[in-house]
Formats: structure tokens, sequence, C-alpha cells
């Protein structure tokens, strides 16, 4: 199915929707931000540039990432984990920017997660045709901690689904500024993204990246 996300919109951009106890969808909640969010994640690619990410079983994976503050995700042949140090560069991952983290903490007190203190950002992009397959976020210690998702650059589709990968999902369009958070009942939500289509956004041109916010410790 795909959910109706534009009901009821009093300000154009600007709305909150709830997909449910735990999880909800901030229209625009980033916009106001995204100077200082772009420049930001320049930064953090200069100190850590993208990478393609190998899985556990040898597949190369199709999107693109780097990771910002204390523990940062990653993924090779010997399994998923969260690392202080960048496997690429051998320095510990870059200091998560201030403007990350206040969108973070804020977005997810808007959610209702008032006491949400990430140390770990994960920064995919995404280019036409990437995606991310049916997955839980369960390598963190703490799952009463929520998951913070912001979209920029190119609209796609998350893929919002229930405790087992075989459950339905619900397809939520997402744009340039839009937040999902999800915790609570919600946090082991199997979620995916599906394949970029081809566009090209005034600012980012043909990418979509994403920056995800994880208490992982």
């Amino acid at each position: 199915m795909t959910l109706r996300l534009f009901d009821d919109i009093t300000e154009p951009g600007l709305s909150k929707e709830s997909l449910g106890t735990g999880a909800a969808i901030l229209h625009g909640f980033a916009l106001a931000r995204e100077a200082a969010l772009l420049e930001a994640l320049n930064s953090v690619v200069e100190k850590s540039p993208f990478r393609h990410m190998v899985t556990p079983g040898g597949f190369r994976m199709s999107v693109a990432m780097t990771n910002c503050g204390v523990l940062g995700w990653v993924t090779d042949r010997t399994g998923y984990r969260y690392d202080p140090i960048d496997p690429e560069t051998q320095r510990h991952w870059p200091q998560m920017p201030q403007p990350f983290l206040e969108l973070a903490t804020t977005a997810a007190e808007d959610a209702g997660f008032p006491a949400f203190t990430p140390d770990a950002c994960l920064v995919n992009r995404y280019e036409p045709g990437a995606k991310l397959s049916l997955h839980q976020d369960k390598d963190e210690r703490d799952f009463t901690q929520p998951i913070v998702s912001v979209s920029l650059g190119l609209p796609a589709v998350f893929l919002f689904g229930g405790d087992k990968r075989t459950d339905k999902t619900t397809r939520i369009p997402v744009a340039h500024g839009d937040v999902i958070v999800w915790g609570g009942p919600k946090r082991l939500r199997y979620h995916g993204v599906m394949p970029l289509k081809d566009g090209s956004h005034a600012l980012l041109g043909g990418y979509r990246f994403n920056l995800t916010f994880r208490k992982a410790a």
C-alpha cells in the first residue's frame, strides 16, 4: 500500500503524520537547517569519504556509505558491527557536527522521544538504481532509543514493514527535508528503500543522501 501523506497540511512543506504508535514522519522538518546540514555533510565526507561496503556474504552494497560520531556502522566479510575507527582511513570517524546533533535531538523530541542522545550517524549516498533491502537496525545495544532518518536530495520511497521480513510493507514517499522517526514498539520494524529513480535536485544533483542517527553504545 502507499500511505496518503498530505492530508490536513496547514503550512506548505511542513506537517507531522503518525505512522503508528512510536513512529512518525515529519515533513520538511530539516528544511530550516538545510544550509548548515549540507555544509556539515561536506565536512564529514572530506575526512571520511564515501565507499561501497561489502556484506558478510560478499555482496557489494549499491549504496555508498560513511559515518560520523563516536561510533560508525561497518560491514565486511567478518560481519556487521559498530567501530570507533574508519577502516578506510584508520582514524576515528569525524566528530558528529553540531547541526546534525541538533536536528536529530529536536526531531526525536517532536516525535515523542525527548531523551535521544545519538552517538552514531550513518550517512548513505544513493544514486539512481541504488536501494536498501529490508532489514532491521539491531546492532545497537539500547532498543529504547529511536532511529532518526533524514532525507536530503532526490525523492525516494521508504518501505516500512513489520516485525518479520515477510510482513506487508507500507510505501512512504520521502522528499528533501523529510525526517522519519521510529522507536518504542516500532523500533525493530523491518524497513528499506526502493531503487532510486533518475532525477536532478537543485542542490544535490542526481543523488539522495540519508542521515540515520542511532544510539549505538
